[in-house]
């Protein structure tokens, strides 16, 4: 039987609430939110386990349910209002998963092939940011993406709407700035940083061989622990008044020269 839950003030409704908003029960409790029929189908095709299904009969096909394979157990049906509550996005589906959430350290990073094309962000600030840059990074089909020193799990409902779910479908890892330039030597990948000191355009390298772009934010860039180690520096020519962009376009830039030099392989 489809359970049938109509108080705000239930449980249940309060947890979904609370992963919501809190980094610290994410992580704590493993679990995390995911709305939109198209974001939970990357979720399960990506490999991740759905334990509930919450939705609205009053706005969700409930014929679609058997396509996403719960049992009716783990179907759990909700009113208009308490789903209000819980969707994040204005235009909704009224339909969300909870879903069980993966620790991605860096040894958990395989690659396909012999020459990886790897995206690394330091320290990002905003979670739509992050969405962004896995979208781009979702579109160029890049090897595995890393998050260094993050200041948000990857969980937040920010950036699982702002990637438009291709949260699920980047190889997707974080860890310090020191383990991960550890990590990219070990694995000969040569770094490629973004930086205005010391730069080449980025067009005249060679990002055939391994690689890992890395960028910083917008407001101070990457830290001397990446430059430091950096074997390029790399800058876009820029003819405006400014010398900086949002980092997921300045990364887009960088990351589809890298993929026209391998001929989109």
């Amino acid at each position: 039987m489809i359970k049938t839950i109509s108080s705000i003030q239930n449980p249940t409704i309060k947890h979904f609430l609370t992963l919501n908003e809190k980094s610290r029960l994410r992580k704590k409790s493993g679990e995390f939110l995911i709305e939109g029929e198209r974001e939970i189908f990357l979720a399960l095709a990506g490999g991740y386990v759905i334990k509930q299904l919450i939705f609205s009969e009053d706005i969700f096909d409930t014929s679609k349910i058997p396509d996403f394979g719960l049992d009716e157990s783990q179907c759990i049906h909700v009113t208009a209002a308490i789903y209000e509550k819980l969707a994040y996005r204005k235009s909704t589906e009224g339909v969300i998963a909870l879903a069980k959430s993966r620790i991605n350290p860096l040894e958990s990073l395989e690659f396909s092939t012999s020459s990886p094309l790897i995206v690394v962000a330091e320290a990002p600030e905003k979670p739509g940011n992050i969405g962004a840059l896995l979208r781009t990074c979702d579109a160029a089909n890049v090897d595995a993406v890393i998050i260094a020193n993050p200041k948000t799990d990857f969980y937040n409902p920010n950036i699982i709407r702002s990637s438009v779910g291709c949260l699920f479908t980047n190889q997707i890892a974080s860890g310090t700035t020191s383990e991960i330039i550890t990590f990219l030597k070990k694995n000969n990948i040569a770094i490629f940083c973004a930086a205005l000191q010391a730069s080449k355009s980025y067009h005249l390298e060679n990002f055939t061989k391994p690689s890992a772009i890395v960028v910083g934010t917008e407001a101070s860039g990457l830290s001397n622990e990446w430059l430091e180690n950096s074997d390029h520096n790399i800058i876009i020519p820029m003819q405006g008044k400014i010398d900086s962009m949002n980092v997921s376009v300045a990364a887009g830039i960088i990351i589809f020269e890298a993929k026209r030099q391998r001929q989109f392989k």
